[in-house]
């Protein structure tokens, strides 16, 4: 092998060792998380963990739904309290434009809404006379209408029949007055985690019993038309940034970009990664539920109050 042959070889290989490092670079600066970050447990001992949620001053409230509480992290001082210890079983929770939480409430299937006081009142308690099947996550759409699941999951705490109480797993839109409760999606085999865009033109459902995430286009009158196949994945919670990247959960949290491609995977260390939502004073960290335990994870991108 000649002299010019072993430098024109070194020239290349070197040249390939600057290329792979300029794109491990690039997917740094385009990953939406913050460099060297690393999933950090907040708490545990919890029995399982579900439906995270900000309130307007970056404050966190989570659920442990099998101890029927409602926890809040304090962006103030990073302390964990309990905001309520008789929540209906809630379930997925939302911030409104007042500053209300609302919960899917499966002990009775309802939609509840809450005080900061603690105080509630049932804002949903049924569909055409007869008991929803469950509620599970829901989003607060810009203009003040309510979108949530329905899927059935068998409650070891209901005293009543177990079985399906509508007539299928559907999604349902509630109006702001909270006057007007309509169907909007009965195509989905078991609708559970959702979103809407920062936007809120596009709704994204979950079907987990599918394995595959949705894309709907928002009507004036809140229907949904245009139904897209998002992701080849399922999902439990969801949530989105500034960005307008879906973060979807089940293995860790996977994160798609607007146009459906996978752009993050952030593994975490327990057996189901069940919801996630930003928070915190710059809304830039992203916090998570999974199984009996919470954490948090620094990110490159804020989500959306």
């Amino acid at each position: 092998m000649s002299k010019f042959t072993v430098l024109l070889i070194t020239v290349i290989s070197t040249m390939n060792l600057i290329s792979a490092q300029e794109k491990d670079d690039a997917a740094a600066r385009d990953s939406p998380v913050a460099p060297g970050a690393k999933v950090t447990l907040l708490a545990g001992g919890f029995r399982f963990t579900e439906g995270p949620a900000v309130d307007r001053d970056g404050n966190v409230y989570f659920t442990d739904q099998p101890n029927n509480r409602i926890l809040k992290w304090s962006a103030d001082d990073e302390k964990l309290s309990v905001f309520d210890d008789n929540t209906g079983r809630a379930n997925g929770l939302y911030f409104d434009r007042e500053n209300r939480l609302l919960s899917c409430s499966d002990m009775d299937n309802e939609i509840w809404e809450f005080d900061m006081k603690g105080g509630h009142r049932v804002t949903v308690a049924g569909f055409e006379g007869r008991k929803l099947n469950g509620p599970n996550d829901l989003w607060i759409h810009p203009g003040g209408g309510i979108y949530f699941t329905d899927p059935l999951y068998r409650r070891d705490y209901w005293t009543r029949t177990p079985e399906m109480q509508q007539d299928g797993e559907h999604v349902y839109y509630l109006s702001p007055d909270y006057g007007k409760l309509i169907r909007v999606a009965t195509d989905l085999e078991k609708p559970n985690g959702i979103i809407g865009s920062p936007d809120g033109r596009l709704l994204y459902v979950a079907d987990i019993k599918a394995g595959k995430t949705y894309v709907y286009e928002i009507q004036p009158d809140a229907t949904l038309a245009n139904k897209k196949l998002f992701a080849p994945m399922g999902s439990d919670g969801m949530t989105t940034d500034r960005d307008g990247n879906i973060y979807l959960t089940g293995k860790g949290v996977t994160v798609f970009d607007p146009a459906g491609r996978q752009i993050a995977h952030i593994p975490v260390e327990a057996g189901w990664t069940a919801n996630v939502c930003f928070g915190g004073k710059d809304m830039k960290t992203l916090f998570i539920t999974a199984t009996e335990y919470f954490y948090s994870l620094r990110m490159n991108v804020a989500g959306v109050r």
